[in-house]
């Protein structure tokens, strides 16, 4: 049986605090206008982003035991905890709500690392995720304003945004997420 909308929402707010469920809230806003612009699908973009955060609040052991359990864990175990929810929360929304649509299913498994050659969808609700309005982070306003002109532009300054944090702390960066940056610069210039 397939989950109405509202089950859904039901479900996934009650897995995490209130201030988190206003940030889906902002996604799921600003993933449907995204699409809208851009000529995704909105009903993709909202379901995606109403579960795209479905498992962030998971115990760290609990999103571990699924990783290694079904398979998915490839390097990620190796890299920061903050990805595992992307992966994790793709297979509960085919597991647990009956998600089939592998277009939804990339769109959350990728918003967080992004990939090499991402969709329509996952950069609508990547970029989304970065730039809802409850965001406030230095360079935010300014991948707003670039999301206005070229999806790809507005991408490309959040992946970068996500790098040099990650640089400016020491920390190691997924390298998934380098790849996919570097996609997008190939994109531009094939387009310009």
């Amino acid at each position: 049986m397939g989950y109405s909308r509202e089950q859904l929402i039901e479900a996934v707010s009650s897995q995490m605090p209130e201030k988190r469920w206003i940030h889906t809230q902002g996604v799921m806003d600003t993933a449907v206008k995204l699409a809208e612009q851009y000529g995704a699908d909105p009903e993709k973009a909202d379901l995606a982003a109403i579960l795209h955060d479905v498992a962030k609040y998971w115990p760290v052991l609990k999103l571990k035991e699924v990783l290694v359990d079904n398979g998915l864990s490839g390097d990620l175990l190796e890299h920061d905890k903050q990805l595992w929810h992307a992966e994790v929360g793709a297979f509960v929304a085919e597991r647990d709500y009956g998600i089939t649509d592998q277009e939804v299913l990339d769109a959350i498994r990728y918003h967080t690392s992004g990939r090499v050659g991402m969709t329509l969808l996952d950069k609508v609700v990547c970029l989304a995720d970065y730039m809802e309005p409850g965001r406030d982070f230095p360079g935010v306003n300014n991948i707003r304003e670039l999301a206005n002109h070229s999806l790809e532009e507005a991408l490309l300054a959040g992946f970068d945004s996500t790098i040099n944090h990650l640089l400016s702390r020491r920390q190691i960066i997924y390298p998934l997420t380098l790849l996919a940056r570097n996609d997008l610069i190939k994109q531009l210039e094939a387009n310009s």
